[in-house]
């Protein structure tokens, strides 16, 4: 019976999935330098990625798409993004271990840790693989709609996206229940135009 560290990523941005991830580590295959991701260089992040898949015992890796995150709202969407990560690992749990102060509903004992990112090696390696998934999906989704500039910012709210969001309106990837996007798609109707999806 093992224990998984479950974390997400991408609560934030206006833009894109969520994605979580769940780790279940081997301990006869210690991983050095594993910390809260958003601590970590892109460069440190990639490496223990690659070090996360190939020593993990176990592993899992799902998203909740925008249309789930507008259906549910944030909160629920990660939660079942979580929820779908942990459903994906094969070896027997007895426990998760997730970052933050709520844990999906899963077949086990689930407790949550504050700031468990920086101080469960498991976790850490789920906000790895988690982050650094996202970030690759939202490079490739910046070759679809590169006028946003999701390659740079990820889906974040920068001063850059929202300028672009102003000038160019929403995409199919924006999430249409951040505000905002919402005012964003509120402008475009009272200007006369709708957009199409």
């Amino acid at each position: 019976m093992w224990v998984a560290g479950v974390d997400e990523a991408g609560r934030g941005p206006l833009a894109g999935p969520v994605v979580a991830a769940a780790v279940i580590l081997n301990p006869e295959k210690p991983i050095i330098g594993l910390d809260d991701s958003k601590k970590l260089s892109v460069k440190q992040r990639e490496t223990l990625y690659e070090l996360i898949l190939s020593h993990a015992l176990d592993y899992g890796i799902a998203s909740a798409s925008v249309a789930e995150i507008d259906e549910l709202n944030i909160f629920q969407a990660s939660l079942l993004a979580m929820q779908r990560a942990v459903n994906q690992l094969t070896v027997k749990l007895s426990k998760i271990l997730v970052d933050g102060t709520h844990c999906p509903q899963v077949d086990c004992l689930a407790e949550a840790i504050i700031g468990g990112d920086a101080k469960v090696e498991a976790i850490s390696a789920a906000s790895i693989l988690a982050k650094v998934t996202r970030d690759r999906e939202m490079i490739k989704l910046h070759e679809l709609y590169p006028q946003y500039g999701f390659a740079k910012h990820k889906g974040y709210g920068t001063k850059a996206h929202q300028l672009a969001l102003q000038q160019y309106g929403a995409s199919p990837l924006h999430r249409q229940s951040f505000a905002p996007v919402r005012e964003q798609l509120n402008k475009t109707k009272l200007n006369g135009y709708v957009e199409d999806y």
